[in-house]
């Protein structure tokens, strides 16, 4: 059947993109596509809870007899990813060469368009395409690890004297704007808000209250803030975001939360867990200190044009 191509239309495309990452999950290797909480901060994490960024943005959807089979598109200024479901692979070449097309951003420095594409190590496929095309690897790479929950024991969270772990409270107002600013401070950021948490917390699919957890200090400051949205159908959890207030580190509360909510998800029967590292190094020992040793490297390939 033939593969025709268009536009992102609005909502019901977006759940036809979710819906994909989805059905795609099981036969594709950990970190390809997306997981669903990142698509699901591009819908609904935003203040204006009518807004819709995705429209704002040039995505472009692949289908076949009326069925979605890929798309691609922007995180950020001139860059692309591709989501695909694993037999139709064979139409990244025509993906990537849309991107070229609508994707690239000018360069400041040389005033040559720039497309940089994120591709996994393992992933021969895409790296041996994008060479063919003039794309030539960077040395900026990310990770994400996974760890499975089958029968491997999981340690019991300890938290330091005068912190108590808790779920978060969205419906509270003060609460969601604690969230913003411990989310600003530990990574160095301004512009986090309370509505565009708030917004997500009551509109994304994947939000389970029971597993956003935060660390409170005497005072009752919150300390530390660990989210895990869950994809129920895949059965596996995503911890994002991970972060500790700058005057609370060094006392192992994003560990001890991290460890709560493997427990947590295990007892939801949730199979696996998977959290996105990038390049932070310290960061990396924590979680393979956690048992999530599965560990699939990534890098930025990058076309000037």
């Amino acid at each position: 059947m033939t593969v025709r191509s268009r536009p992102y239309a609005g909502d019901a495309d977006f759940w036809r993109m979710r819906d994909l990452l989805i059905r795609a999950e099981s036969g594709l290797p950990v970190g390809l596509n997306w997981d669903v909480r990142r698509l699901d901060g591009k819908r609904f994490y935003n203040a204006d809870a009518a807004a819709d960024d995705l429209r704002a943005r040039p995505v472009h959807l692949w289908e076949r007899a009326g069925d979605l089979v890929g798309f691609v598109l922007p995180e950020g200024r001139g860059d692309a990813h591709l989501q695909i479901h694993p037999d139709d692979r064979h139409l990244e070449e025509e993906m990537i060469a849309w991107a070229l097309a609508h994707l690239a951003a000018a360069d400041e420095d040389t005033g040559r368009r720039v497309l940089d594409i994120y591709v996994m190590e393992y992933d021969a496929l895409r790296q041996r395409l994008l060479a063919d095309l003039g794309f030539v690897k960077r040395a900026q790479w990310g990770m994400i690890r996974r760890i499975r929950l089958g029968r491997q024991p999981l340690a019991q969270p300890r938290l330091a004297p005068g912190y108590t772990l808790r779920a978060t409270r969205p419906e509270a107002w003060a609460e969601c704007a604690a969230i913003a600013d411990l989310l600003n401070a530990a990574f160095g950021r301004d512009f986090h808000t309370a509505a565009e948490y708030q917004n997500f917390t009551r509109r994304a699919p994947c939000f389970r209250p029971d597993l956003d957890l935060v660390a409170v200090a005497a005072d009752g400051a919150l300390a530390a803030y660990v989210g895990i949205p869950l994809d129920e159908a895949n059965r596996r959890g995503i911890f994002e975001p991970v972060c500790t207030h700058p005057d609370h580190r060094q006392k192992g509360l994003a560990q001890a939360l991290m460890q709560e909510g493997l427990l947590r998800l295990r007892a939801l029967g949730a199979v696996d867990a998977t959290v996105d590292t990038g390049d932070m190094l310290p960061a990396n020992r924590l979680y393979e200190s956690l048992g999530f040793g599965e560990a699939y490297r990534g890098w930025t390939w990058q076309a000037l044009i």
